[in-house]
């Protein structure tokens, strides 16, 4: 078997195979590359020595058994059997769920997560995106504090685990996408810095120096990572990766690495005959993203879109604190707006900036599906103080409210795992670091953060409590019970109702209605369906006007409403959300 590793840094690389060593020889085809020929096959462990140092593991390692700072074991994909042919599952009229596998179960592996498929299945969503499954120090962690992509988290089960998750997946027609982070490495067992330039001082991000992706030497790091993603899409048949924070990635190179990244992707799609694509996670507001490469753009087919989610989040709870503040005084106007266009910031100025912030979408060029809407992700709950969800302040109405607008809107849209049931388990920040020095640097951190707005350090979870974990895991015998139980029924019919009425995916931003009236009635029409939200405690009587059309069904109401009369009046209850179908008048 070939060993090889770009090691440019160093002036000897030794192999250690099955507890042996032997010198490795530069390859004169490749400078920086090394090479050694050595009998290997599935599951041996092996590791490069440099200059004489001690054996590390390979920077393209497919698996760690032993945790990222033991030894590599070779991977072979070809002696995966897989049960099921899969031909993909695109991008446009999909709805996402967003899932993390140490909390999705309380046994926190990749084969407890399948047996929960089915309940996917039966919700009606078409993908399941897992966050990062990387390795990271300890056991449990959110999984963004990786340092081997190419690699899996092992006690979730390993690359075979995954392999077996995704297999299962497609047995129920769900594709897979997974969440993969280019833009740093976790600070424990991070080896990479000693086998070649692959972190730069010339950019710095909040995690430190930023990967190399323009200084010299940056060729072979961007063959790295596009080489990881592909190795994910094709090797576990994944339908697509969702990319963190692409915002942190610093590129001043003439084509920027999402372009070169979003090509690679593309041609490996056409090669595989499977439709592939990449969401980027981006706070720049910026129609580059998924613009095409054509047209001068980074050529991504989605990203996040936070704005979306702030308007709405404000809208439903009337928080205006940090980056809440500009939505939450814009009003109903905010959510308005980014229904209208995508992004609320594009080139107005934001407070918790202290500047202007994004540019303009241009909707009549951009397909609506480009951006995801969300109510919920693992950033927006996971990253309050306290990590509660929606659910903890807000009624099953209100939260019936926020799935009208997410999956009636014409945007990609994306659930957040236990959402569907209104689960008011927490979603904390927890870590499982090693190092006691680390560990108590994160704790201490977090503390600080929180306090100084305002929260007592007492009440901050502790990241390496395992009870912060275990409180984070989805308590599955609340969909069971009532009012849960209404709201996962609510949830299956909007997403039925998304994939029956093809004016709910129309990729076009087009709406006959977009409201907010006096009487505090929220509105948008999409073809013949007209969604209607009355956040209010109040009933309210809300006037359809003489161009909607006849009411001639309520498709679905989340409290029991009456068709209006003769004269057009719509009588909704308080804290309810409605979706009518609208014929021409006779």
């Amino acid at each position: 078997m070939l060993f090889e590793v770009w090691a440019p840094h160093a002036g000897r690389v030794g192999l250690h195979v099955d507890g042996r060593d032997r010198p490795m020889e530069p390859d004169p085809g490749r400078e920086g590359w090394w090479r050694a020929e050595a009998e290997a096959g599935h599951g041996t462990r092996y590791g490069f020595a440099l200059d004489d140092g001690p054996p590390l593991p390979d920077p393209r390692s497919r698996r760690q058994p032993d945790g990222p700072e033991g030894l590599s074991a070779v991977v072979d994909h070809s002696r995966f059997r897989w049960e099921r042919e899969w031909f993909g599952r695109p991008l446009p009229g999909a709805v996402l769920y967003e899932l993390h596998i140490g909390t999705f179960t309380h046994e926190g592996t990749f084969e407890a997560a399948a047996e929960r498929l089915p309940h996917l299945a039966a919700l009606g969503v078409t993908h399941v995106e897992l966050m990062p499954v990387c390795p990271f120090p300890g056991t449990h962690g959110w999984g963004y504090d990786g340092v081997a992509p190419w690699a899996v988290h092992e006690p979730y089960g390993g690359p075979e685990g995954l392999a077996r998750f995704v297999d299962a997946a497609h047995g129920h027609g769900l594709g897979v996408v997974l969440d993969v982070v280019h833009n740093h490495l976790g600070p424990s067992g991070n080896h990479l810095p000693a086998f070649g330039p692959y972190f730069t001082e010339t950019h710095h991000t909040p995690w430190g120096a930023a990967v190399n992706l323009d200084a010299p030497g940056s060729d072979e790091v961007r063959a790295y990572f596009t080489g990881s993603a592909l190795a994910w899409l094709r090797d576990f048949r994944l339908d697509g990766l969702r990319l963190d924070a692409v915002h942190a990635l610093r590129d001043n190179r003439a084509r920027h690495f999402l372009a070169e990244l979003s090509a690679a992707v593309d041609a490996l799609a056409a090669r595989t005959g499977r439709p592939l694509f990449l969401i980027g996670e981006s706070d720049l507001n910026d129609p580059r993203t998924t613009t095409p490469r054509e047209a001068g753009g980074h050529g991504l087919h989605a990203q996040w879109n936070d704005d979306f989610h702030h308007a709405l989040h404000t809208f439903l709870t009337g928080e205006r604190q940090g980056y809440y503040a500009d939505f939450a005084a814009e009003g109903p106007g905010a959510l308005v707006k980014t229904l209208m266009g995508g992004f609320f910031h594009d080139g107005t100025h934001s407070t918790f900036r202290g500047r202007r912030h994004g540019t303009p979408l241009t909707p009549h060029t951009t397909p609506a599906h480009r951006l995801l809407g969300y109510a919920q992700t693992h950033d927006q709950v996971g990253n309050r103080a306290v990590g509660d969800r929606l659910a903890a302040s807000l009624s099953p109405g209100l939260l019936a409210c926020a799935a009208a607008v997410v999956l009636c809107a014409p945007f990609t849209p994306m659930l957040f795992m236990g959402e569907e049931w209104g689960a008011r388990t927490p979603w904390q920040y927890f870590t499982d670091h090693q190092d006691p020095e680390l560990a108590e640097a994160v704790r201490s951190g977090r503390r600080r953060e929180f306090a100084a707005h305002g929260w007592a350090e007492g009440d901050i979870p502790d990241p390496q409590d395992p009870a912060t974990r275990l409180r984070s895991c989805l308590d599955w015998r609340e969909a069971e019970r009532e009012p849960h139980r209404a709201l996962l029924d609510w949830y299956r019919r909007l997403i039925a109702l998304r994939r029956a009425e093809p004016a709910l995916t129309d990729p076009t931003w087009a709406y006959t209605g977009l409201s907010t009236g006096s009487d505090g009635c929220f509105s948008f029409q999409r073809g013949p369906l007209r969604v209607l939200l009355n956040p209010g405690d109040r009933p309210v009587e809300t006037w359809l006007g003489p161009r909607t059309g006849e009411v001639t069904e309520v498709v679905a109401a989340w409290r029991r409403i009456e068709l209006p009369g003769p004269d057009g009046m719509l009588r909704l209850p308080p804290e309810t959300a409605a979706v009518l179908r609208l014929g021409p008048r006779p």
